[in-house]
């Protein structure tokens, strides 16, 4: 998500923070600020909207040309891209400045806690507290390493802070819990990044850091500690990647990139939901619980992969809520005069907030008085402010054209809102509730496991570089996976691809079965509705036709081995689930395949990650 930069040393701070976010600004942000320590004291500007707008303030204003400073550019998160709530945020007395990236869960408690002692809230984030907390730290005579490891263990959430303290002029403190953050090692300098791109043009020297550790960086050295003040060491490496590998983590494509990172946005996407008494709670959600429980029927409404995350939320609503889902193509939907009562809820699917057809259709939805909810994943963005309620899916920015972790966050969103109605209107017990809730919370390992077998899938695509049709089948909830998956093929690898509800071959789509077509088959786990059978019984039928089966099964399934030609084994977890970890291949597969027919695989021909034109 954020850029953070932090910089102790010889030169300017203010342009060597000010370069290192514009080397950040890849990773997408709505605001942008800086803080200088200058003569004991902090000197700061921050402001909504692009990089440019805080270099035109700052040179109306000129800072001082001192060397130590930090620097964010924020992608919201808590309160709405202005610039109050713009980092960096400072303590009451302004003797810390910080910068945060991630999600503090137990900030509400928090904040709670200082307003009552009289401090006044300056912003609505989240980070905004740690700075208070900070600053109460240093009044007890600890320095700012220590009152940064105090602080950091009456955290809940993941998050990297870096602070500085207008007292101690010549140090940058962090921790990191669970978010991304990199030291750069200098000859009389060292930074502090979101990852190396932030001081590439400096030091190629970096170091790695553990969960759970505050770093510290002076002009002389870095030094780590785990949040109980033990002291530890980092793990240097040296970057040899040139700036663009480099913004990309070293890989070769953001998308790539993307798709390695959802493990950590699945994550993301499930912070804060459950509160202290066990129960779900979505911050945003706006609509009361007499409003959801009126609910008698549910549109969801979406374009391109947001419609396959619907159709997957329609699978769950009606098991969990019982309550009839309909998910509607955004572009059609105000056009076949739709029924819809004060009763409907209408949930709207986009990651940019700004589909046009799906903004359309959201207000053809409220003339009709329905209420509104969307899952959306960019703060502040028109979908989201004319929804009656909304779920952020906190995947941050997503660079690749062709959506990873963006449906991964979308599924979680969904998920998220059919538990929430379920325990609204109580057709689900607490406890099995809670249940599924460790279910997904399980889930970022469970994906980071499919990633670990990537080179399996990267095989089988360079297997099937002169393939010129792949098809793709599912059942249950696998049918919006097998669409999802043929989607990323057209999208990237320009090829003809087509996914299909296994039940359907017999239907029609048999007739194009011919000899040596991959057919790649997602089968549902074991167990439920004899779905495991009938989707064997669908890949013996495709096999008896000369098709190349390339199966994902969850491990231990030794029934689909003798139908399989290629077998990638997922790992076990419950048919509904089962999306969040079969799609991951299919990704994977399509973003090797796409590259080594050479393709840029970021930016696809003919398409835009927004659709802003209906």
């Amino acid at each position: 998500m954020c850029g953070i930069v932090g910089y102790v040393g010889a030169k300017p701070a203010e342009g060597v923070v000010i370069e290192g976010l514009r080397r950040l600004e890849y990773r997408g942000y709505d605001s942008a600020g800086i803080a200088l320590v200058d003569a004991g004291s902090i000197v700061s500007d921050k402001r909504a909207g692009k990089l440019a707008n805080l270099e035109k303030a700052i040179a109306e204003s000129p800072l001082p040309p001192v060397t130590t400073g930090i620097g964010h550019t924020r992608w919201a998160t808590h309160g709405p891209p202005t610039d109050r709530n713009a980092h960096p945020h400072v303590g009451r007395a302004r003797r810390v400045a910080l910068v945060h990236n991630g999600i503090i869960e137990n900030f509400a408690a928090l904040r709670g806690r200082l307003e009552s002692a009289g401090v006044e809230m300056a912003s609505d984030t989240d980070t905004e507290v740690a700075a208070h907390l900070l600053e109460e730290q240093l009044e007890t005579g600890v320095d700012l390493t220590v009152a940064m490891q105090n602080v950091c263990r009456g955290l809940e959430g993941a998050f990297t802070l870096v602070a500085v303290d207008s007292q101690d002029p010549d140090r940058v403190v962090a921790a990191r819990r669970n978010s991304p953050l990199v030291v750069g090692i200098g000859e009389g300098e060292n930074f502090l990044g979101s990852d190396v791109a932030a001081f590439i043009e400096h030091t190629r020297e970096a170091m790695e850091l553990d969960q759970d550790q505050v770093v510290t960086i002076t002009r002389e050295g870095v030094a780590v500690s785990g949040f109980d003040g033990t002291p530890a060491e980092g793990r240097r490496y040296h970057v040899d990647w040139d700036l663009s590998a480099a913004e990309k983590d070293g890989h070769d494509w953001f998308m790539r990139k993307e798709i390695f990172e959802q493990p950590r946005a699945v994550a993301d996407s499930l912070l804060g939901r459950r509160g202290t008494d066990g129960l779900l709670q979505l911050d945003e959600m706006r609509l009361s619980d007499q409003d959801l429980r009126d609910v008698d029927k549910i549109i969801i409404i979406a374009a391109g992969t947001s419609f396959y995350a619907g159709m997957v939320a329609k699978y769950a609503i009606e098991h969990w809520c019982r309550i009839p889902v309909e998910v509607e193509l955004a572009s059609e939907f105000r056009y076949r005069d739709p029924i819809l009562t004060s009763d409907t809820l209408v949930v709207a699917i986009s990651q940019s907030g700004e589909t046009a057809d799906t903004l359309q259709a959201i207000r053809h939805a409220r003339e009709q008085r329905s209420k509104v909810l969307s899952i959306c994943n960019t703060n502040g963005s028109t979908i989201p402010r004319e929804s009656d309620g909304v779920i952020y899916t906190h995947a941050g920015p997503e660079i690749g054209v062709a959506s990873t972790k963006g449906f991964l966050t979308q599924l979680v969103a969904c998920y998220l809102l059919a538990l929430y109605l379920a325990q609204v209107k109580g057709t689900r017990f607490g406890d099995e509730i809670s249940q599924v809730m460790d279910q997904l919370e399980r889930m970022p390992a469970h994906v980071q496991s499919v990633l670990d077998k990537a080179e399996e899938v990267y095989s089988l695509a360079r297997d099937h570089v002169g393939s010129r049709s792949v098809l793709f089948l599912g059942r249950h909830a696998g049918y919006p996976v097998a669409l999802e998956g043929a989607l990323k093929l057209k999208e990237i690898a320009y090829l003809h691809a087509e996914g299909f509800a296994a039940g359907e071959l017999k239907h029609g789509p048999i007739a194009l079965v011919e000899e040596g077509l991959p057919i790649l088959c997602v089968v549902p786990p074991r167990g439920r509705d004899q779905l495991h059978d009938k989707m064997i019984s669908g890949i013996q039928e495709v096999r008896a036709r000369g098709a190349r089966t390339l199966c994902l099964a969850e491990e231990g399934d030794t029934t689909i081995e003798p139908y399989a030609d290629v077998l990638i084994t997922l790992p076990q977890v419950p048919v509904l689930l089962q999306p969040l970890v079969a799609v991951v291949p299919l990704q994977l597969f399509a973003c090797e395949l796409a590259t080594q027919l050479g393709h840029d695989v970021d930016q696809p021909r003919n398409l835009a990650k927004s659709v802003t034109v209906e």
